[in-house]
């Protein structure tokens, strides 16, 4: 049967060939598109989880609704009130309640692979005569906060454990560098607005490549509660899993044990998911797309097969083949024609995402400091690409076997055959 299979695609060499060069490229943009999708999609992934905490535990703040104080000036008595001027501010905690309760728990999971006390302050950076610059002041231990984030690899100038060196030195962004106008070694002020400019020196440089990023300054956890005024206050630990998958199960539960917030990397970067599903349907609408087109030449082929050959389906029947006998044959066409153009459209795909690895496509920065595509060559891919090519074959092998086997040698006499 598979040796009838063979000559019958031999005979039509070039629709054979047709079908095969369809299956085959459909199977390379599949194999082609979905390693450029999925490694992009690593790479921010990567990124963000590396660049950032995967769990932030957060000094829960609130804002003020135009009803929340109504209770509290005239009770219950007055359902509905009406202010002239709303109450306006801020309520909650300004810091992490009971730290060490969080340090305990943390310690005793086995699910938490480090975690770093950290407390940001809003600054003003003066440098002499140039105007003052707003950015986050970030005090941490830079021990811990090189464990729980990739900060310490994106240092142009100096080490990230300089900031322990003495007092007031701090490791600035490139762009908060740039806009200071301040060099390594040299003195600035620092002020958080509730106290006089303090000064501090510069004992580092780092770039990420992420402005908002770079507008970061980090210092000596001391230090920084020491200028911002709350001694021995945080207000957050940034928490890196073993796994980071597990960020939103682990974020549910640890809901429930403090008043304070807790968020996961998913949902501080839920926008930048949401692009990657937009991305992966239209990666399946333009792959399909191209299956499609392929199937419909298996379909075609096998159509006119199957017409061509109805004196041949005569003689196989009267010889004693059963319908199930015909179905193979015709069927078996269709497999062989998409087994064949996926093996090469497999191994062609993957030399392909090797050939877009070496090309020079970005600015090399420290996040991609080879500058290249990021390509993935994930083997469920290829899986994935071989799967949907044997299902489109087989689809399309469907019809014209059952036409096939519903042909009997009487009907083909009386119409001609």
């Amino acid at each position: 049967m598979i040796f009838l299979a063979i000559r019958y695609l031999l005979e039509r060499k070039r629709q054979t060939l047709l079908t095969l060069l369809g299956v085959f490229f459909g199977t390379m943009a599949f194999v082609a598109v979905s390693g450029f999708f999925m490694g992009f999609q690593g790479f921010m992934v990567e990124q963000l989880i590396n660049n950032s905490a995967q769990v932030h535990i957060e000094a829960r703040l609130a804002y003020l609704s135009n009803h929340d104080l109504d209770a509290a000036f005239f009770g219950d008595e007055f359902v509905h009130s009406f202010w002239s001027v709303p109450p306006a501010g801020v309520s909650g905690y300004v810091g992490i309640q009971d730290p060490q309760a969080w340090f305990a728990r943390l310690d005793a999971d086995p699910r938490v692979k480090a975690y770093s006390p950290i407390l940001t302050a809003a600054a003003l950076f003066t440098n002499g005569k140039v105007p003052s610059v707003a950015a986050s002041l970030i005090g941490c231990n830079p021990t811990q906060q090189s464990k729980v984030t990739t900060i310490a690899d994106y240092m142009l100038q100096g080490k990230f454990s300089d900031i322990t060196t003495g007092g007031n030195r701090l490791i600035l962004g490139d762009e908060l560098m740039r806009r200071l106008g301040v060099g390594l070694e040299q003195t600035f002020m620092v002020s958080v607005g509730t106290s006089a400019p303090v000064p501090f020196k510069v004992v580092g440089r780092f770039m990420t490549g992420s402005r908002g990023a770079d507008m970061q300054a980090f210092g000596a956890l001391a230090d920084v509660q020491k200028i911002n005024g709350t001694p021995k206050q945080i207000n957050e630990i940034a928490v890196r899993l073993n796994d980071y998958l597990q960020s939103q199960e682990i974020e549910k539960s640890w809901s429930r044990l403090g008043p304070e917030r807790i968020e996961s990397w998913a949902d501080l970067n839920a926008n930048i998911l949401s692009v990657f599903a937009i991305q992966n349907t239209l990666k399946f609408s333009m792959i399909m797309t191209v299956m499609i087109v392929a199937g419909f030449g298996i379909y075609n082929i096998l159509n006119m097969t199957v017409n061509q050959k109805r004196q041949d389906i005569a003689i196989l029947r009267a010889l004693g083949y059963d319908a199930f006998d015909v179905v193979m044959l015709f069927f078996s066409q269709g497999l062989i024609v998409g087994l064949i153009g996926s093996f090469f459209g497999l191994i062609c795909g993957y030399l392909f995402c090797r050939y877009l690895q070496t090309i020079p496509f970005m600015n090399v920065t420290p996040s991609n400091p080879q500058g290249r595509l990021h390509i993935s060559l994930d083997s469920l891919i290829y899986v994935q690409a071989l799967g949907f090519s044997l299902l489109m074959a087989s689809l399309a092998s469907i019809l014209p076997a059952r036409a096939a086997s519903k042909l009997t040698p009487i009907e083909i006499i009386r119409q001609g055959g």
